[in-house]
């Protein structure tokens, strides 16, 4: 029964939009049809090929993802970042305080506007 399912390509296209945060209606303008086209397209359990590769390039994946996709797969990829050993990204280390570059663009703010009042008055 979970075979069925599994190569239901039209629940997989649906589930990719909803995962891309895509609407049936953007869809359906990416690939110059209706809304219910791709309702109907969603429910077919089979895809032509041709169609197939239209429906790909509008989600911006290939069709071996689409025919390949699983929730496990999903669930196992995003999984695979979270290990706790400490921050995610740690390729940049600030080289200097942010507090002192805060200071120093309002000294440098004060200093123009000072300027621009002693412009004012010399008119």
């Amino acid at each position: 029964m979970t075979t069925a399912k599994s190569n239901h390509i039209g629940r997989k296209i649906s589930r990719i939009r909803e995962l891309r945060d895509m609407k049936q209606d953007a869809l359906a303008q990416a690939l110059g049809t209706t809304q219910q086209a791709i309702s109907i397209m969603e429910n077919s359990e089979t895809i032509e090929e041709e169609k197939l590769i239209e429906v790909a390039k509008a989600l911006g994946v290939s069709t071996e993802a689409i025919k390949n996709f699983s929730e496990e797969g999903v669930i196992n990829y995003f999984n695979s970042f979270t290990d706790n050993k400490g921050p995610i990204y740690t390729g940049h280390h600030c080289t200097f305080n942010p507090l002192d570059k805060l200071v120093e663009a309002y000294e440098e703010n004060r200093k123009l506007y000072e300027r621009l009042l002693e412009a004012e008055r010399k008119r």
